[in-house]
């Protein structure tokens, strides 16, 4: 929940992107068409500067949450978006605009890998999906709440002030929050245990325990039994660890720190580490284009299909509130079935739902096949968020993680120009074929490359 809380604040400002394009059109700061920034749409360059940030954060900083902590990173990360974002509400012109987004994107991306590193090793093996769906469920809260802020401030200038100021002021307020949630939330056991602080990793563990055990109609408690309160009340003892049982032979500190040496992002391009590194990095450039095609463009897509911006707005924020409500949905069923067969499974709903929403003017029809696309790209999401956490060990998993993730970043960045182009040249026709062309691309590459993970232990997966 609190990294979740934290995460809603990530979301709040990259999902920014689509709907608040629109309103700096109108306030005269964004130019139509090509006319804008380095002769480009200026809606293609903020969204570009966006995703830079983030591709420059998960791949030359990701790294810093497996040498400085989960828990450090996660609150150093959000206050520097927040700050970046709160300067970004100052700015007068496009260009100070994109140069603060470059800015907040790093903190973004940072924060995300770490968020996504966090959760896998705090979940249990048999919750790890659900606990992803529900990470995500909400995170994503932050859409419809973006997508709304926009259609109702936009319009207007409270105090004076640009209601397009306010939707980012409103973004900023994260950093009032950061050291809240951080009192809060205990440091991941398997990034202390791979430090060599054990004594700390187990604390929080057997806090952990104490806290799972509870349930009173379960036998009367043994003393014996491993994670068990000191107090008398019944208890149910938690289960043995899947898999290797890597508390039985604890190393010392001396063994930790060679072990660690082991643990750079070389190591995922080892004979162990190489197949899933080159699946995860083609998924990455592929499935950004789905899902950030969509919901970075999706105003600009429903205005193409023959209606007003500020209709289309609208419509976004109908098509939004569906965001948090997709993976609550997938919570339900998230470890009951193979990982990469979600993910599969998603990609292929994406690319036909996609092509028939290109197809339609109605604005119910609009609204019915956006919100199913954003279904089908929620599940994509979590299944892949924890997927590939759960393929690289603890020693190096933000690292890795972070540089594969960072091609899903570069991939936007191109992308946007691409979508923007398609869009005047083709209309949503042209943009939902380059998105389908994409989604067989990750059917392709999960498919025949990627491992199956669900229901097993971190530490069987990675050996």
């Amino acid at each position: 929940m609190l990294v979740s809380l934290g995460g809603f604040f990530e979301f709040y400002d990259l999902m920014m992107t689509a709907y608040i394009s629109p309103g700096l059109v109108k306030a005269g700061l964004f130019l139509e068409g090509k006319a804008g920034l380095f002769g480009q749409s200026d809606q293609a360059t903020f969204a570009a500067a966006t995703f830079l940030g983030l591709f420059i954060g998960t791949a030359a900083f990701g790294r810093v949450a497996d040498r400085y902590g989960r828990r450090a990173i996660f609150t150093a990360s959000l206050v520097w978006y927040a700050l970046a974002t709160l300067a970004m509400a100052t700015s007068h012109t496009a260009l100070q605009l994109d140069l603060w987004r470059l800015v907040a994107g790093i903190g973004i991306g940072v924060e995300l890998v770490t968020i996504d590193a966090y959760v896998s090793e705090i979940a249990p093996a048999r919750l790890r999906g659900r606990a992803f769906a529900i990470n995500q469920a909400i995170q994503f809260t932050a859409v419809p709440m973006v997508a709304f802020a926009c259609w109702r401030l936009l319009p207007l200038s409270p105090f004076g002030v640009a209601g397009w100021r306010w939707v980012m002021i409103l973004g900023a307020s994260g950093a009032v929050v950061a050291w809240v949630l951080r009192a809060g939330l205990p440091e991941s056991p398997r990034w202390l245990e791979r430090r060599g602080r054990l004594d700390e990793a187990d604390a929080i563990v057997r806090g952990l325990e104490g806290r799972t055990a509870i349930d009173r109609a379960a036998a009367p408690p043994s003393p014996t039994s491993p994670g068990l309160p000191p107090w008398g009340e019944e208890r149910r003892p938690s289960p043995p660890p899947l898999g290797v049982e890597v508390a039985r032979d604890r190393p010392d500190r001396e063994a930790v720190e060679g072990a660690l040496q082991l643990g750079q992002l070389s190591e995922a391009f080892s004979p162990t580490y190489r197949k899933r590194t080159l699946m995860l990095v083609i998924f990455n450039v592929a499935q950004a284009i789905g899902f950030y095609g969509f919901g970075n463009w999706a105003p600009s897509l429903i205005a193409a299909r023959g209606h007003s911006v500020t209709h289309s707005l609208g419509y976004a924020f109908a098509i939004a509130a569906a965001y948090p409500l997709g993976p609550l949905l997938c919570s339900a069923f998230a470890d009951r079935f193979e990982r990469k067969t979600q993910i599969i499974a998603a990609a292929l709903t994406t690319a036909a739902l996609g092509l028939a929403f290109a197809t339609q003017s109605a604005p119910a029809a609009l609204v019915a096949l956006g919100i199913g696309v954003t279904f089908s790209n929620n599940l994509m999401s979590y299944a892949y968020h924890a997927y590939q956490t759960e393929l690289y060990p603890t020693r190096m998993r933000a690292s890795a993680v972070g540089f594969v993730y960072s091609w899903s970043r570069l991939s936007t960045v191109f992308s946007s120009f691409i979508v923007a182009a398609l869009l005047a040249g083709f209309g949503a026709g042209g943009v939902f074929a380059f998105i389908a062309l994409a989604m067989g691309v990750v059917v392709l590459a999960v498919g025949l490359l990627g491992p199956r993970t669900s229901g097993r232990g971190l530490e069987s997966l990675s050996t």
